[in-house]
C-alpha cells in the first residue's frame, strides 16, 4: 500500500447547519493523522477546516495549514499546526496546496470548497493532473453538485463523462481506500 505525503481536504470554514458535517471532519482528521499521511488544508483555526486539522493532529498527524496574509485575521489560523504557509493571495494559497497534495478530498463547505475542488477538476479534465479527487457527501450535502455534473456531461460541455474525474463516499472511513483505489487505477 502505497504511503500518501498530502491528502488535500477541501472544506468549510463554518460548521454548517448539521452536527454530521462537524463528525466527519472529526473522523476524516483523525483518520489521515492515523494513516501517517500529511494533511494540507486551508489553515484555519474555524469550522470544519479547524475541525479536521485538530483531530488530524491529537491522532498525530502532520498538518499543513496553507493560508493568504489577508485571511489571517478573518479565519484565524491553528497556533498548533505542524506548519504553516503564508501566501499573498488565494491564487498562490491555492497553488501550494496543490503542489503539496497528492490527493484532495471535499467535505461540506461553501464558495471557496467549491471553487477550490472544481479547479482541481478542471485541471485534471485538462490533463495536468491524476491526483484522485474524492467527495465525502455527509447526509447527500453534495447530491445537488452532481446532478449539475450529469446535466454538464448529458449537454456535450464536457469532452468526457465527468465522472471520470471524482470518487464519491459517504462516510469518512471511506475515503482512504477511494484514494488508493484511485491512485491504482491511474498507475495502470
Amino acid at each position: 500500500m502505497k504511503k500518501l505525503m498530502g491528502i488535500c481536504v477541501f472544506c468549510g470554514s463554518s460548521e454548517g447547519s448539521d452536527p454530521a458535517y462537524l463528525q466527519a471532519a472529526n473522523t476524516l482528521g483523525r483518520l489521515i493523522g492515523e494513516s501517517g499521511s500529511r494533511l494540507i488544508y486551508g489553515g484555519a483555526s474555524i469550522g470544519l477546516m479547524g475541525e479536521v486539522a485538530r483531530s488530524a493532529l491529537a491522532a498525530g498527524g502532520e498538518v499543513v495549514g496553507v493560508i493568504p496574509q489577508f485571511l489571517r485575521a478573518r479565519e484565524i489560523e491553528l497556533a498548533s499546526l505542524t506548519e504553516l504557509v503564508v501566501t499573498p493571495d488565494m491564487h498562490e494559497r491555492k497553488n501550494r496546496m496543490h503542489s503539496l497534495a497528492d490527493a484532495f478530498v471535499v467535505l461540506p463547505g461553501g464558495l471557496g470548497t467549491l471553487e477550490e475542488v472544481l479547479e482541481a477538476m478542471t485541471w485534471a479534465q485538462l490533463g495536468l493532473h491524476k491526483k484522485p479527487v474524492v467527495f465525502v457527501n455527509t447526509k447527500g450535502f453534495w447530491d445537488p453538485l452532481f446532478a449539475t455534473f450529469n446535466r454538464v456531461g448529458s449537454h456535450n460541455f464536457a469532452r468526457y463523462g465527468l465522472h471520470e474525474l471524482y470518487s464519491i463516499v459517504s462516510r469518512p472511513e471511506d475515503v482512504l481506500p477511494a484514494i488508493m483505489n484511485a491512485q491504482n487505477q491511474a498507475a495502470e
